[in-house]
């Protein structure tokens, strides 16, 4: 599976996670456990709903959640921060 960053992931990226170092190497850890077994527990991967049909999450943190979608082999990340940002 291919990871593709969208434009607002990276300005969210940089603004919310890069600069805070335990919250980026979390990132880092969870995206390489996605790649490894998307269904993995830890990362507490769901469907959304209501507007954001069709995307799922999954979690770095308690609050800090990514966005994404899958187009067959391709993940794109959308959105990353907590919750209230995201949704």
């Amino acid at each position: 599976m291919k990871i593709y960053f969208t434009k607002t992931f990276k300005k969210h990226y940089l603004k919310r996670i890069h600069s805070n170092k335990n919250l980026d190497n979390q990132f880092k850890k969870k995206v390489k456990l996605f790649l490894i077994n998307k269904k993995d527990p830890l990362l507490k991967d769901h469907p959304l709903e209501g507007k954001m049909k069709g995307f799922r999450a999954f979690s770095i943190t308690g609050d800090v959640r990514v966005i994404y979608y899958l187009d067959k082999n391709i993940a794109y990340f959308v959105d990353i921060g907590s919750h209230n940002q995201v949704y």
